[in-house]
């Protein structure tokens, strides 16, 4: 008993390869935040549930939960796909009462080959594991009463929604699962794989140190 919520915006060329690995859900979610192609047909077409949004991921996301029917929710990003094991490592984590006060995410793969690649994700594992600071494309697994508890995705967040809700759960609160999701590597080919991780770092930096979100938005986009 899953609810799988995705935030969406112009998102058809990712998201059928993403609905797909989904399908066994639940109750699937897509909270689109204005789409002009053809996103919102594509979730009805894969049987989700589509909910309209203003944009802004942090909105869409905590909306996603205010829709969702189930206690276990999972937030994924349209980009991301899902591994075949999904289910049985998710079921896994949920089967345990104990973890209804704890959170989980993936390990995190890129659907491209190359030393870049393997670099980049190799440090987003480390940071996860050693820091607490999984991303949003790592996906998230938690109990509504856990996400309620600290106070879930904030509206007013179109950046670093991921690390906001992430460090309000805390680390010792935050478990990695035992597979790998995929998520696109387009923005770093776009940017280079140095290019791409050292602005994403600058914004954690400046997102740590209190900068104002209209200047990290500026930088990242």
């Amino acid at each position: 008993m899953l609810s799988i919520i995705i935030p969406t915006l112009n998102a058809e060329a990712t998201l059928p390869q993403v609905l797909s690995c989904c399908s066994d859900a639940h109750d699937m979610l897509i909270v689109d935040g204005g789409s002009t192609d053809t996103t919102t047909r594509i979730a009805t077409d894969f049987g989700a549930q589509v909910v309209m949004s203003e944009p802004g991921r942090g909105r869409q996301l905590a909306l996603g939960a205010d829709h969702a029917k189930t206690s276990w929710m999972l937030f994924l990003h349209a980009d991301t796909r899902l591994p075949k094991d999904w289910q049985a490592d998710v079921e896994r984590f949920i089967s345990q009462k104990r973890n209804q006060g704890l959170a989980a995410y993936f390990r995190l793969a890129f659907d491209s080959t190359g030393g870049g690649a393997h670099r980049v994700a190799a440090l987003a594992n480390w940071r996860a594991q050693t820091l607490g600071l999984p991303y949003g494309d790592q996906g998230l697994l938690i109990h509504k009463d856990l996400y309620n508890q600290v106070g879930g995705y904030r509206t007013d967040q179109n950046l670093m929604e991921d690390v906001d809700l992430v460090r309000r759960i805390g680390p010792m609160r935050l478990k990695p699962l035992r597979a790998t999701i995929t998520t696109s590597a387009t923005k770093y080919h776009r940017d280079g794989w140095w290019g791409r991780p050292l602005t994403n770092l600058t914004c954690l930096t400046l997102y740590l140190l209190g900068a104002r979100q209209s200047w990290i938005e500026r930088l990242y986009r």
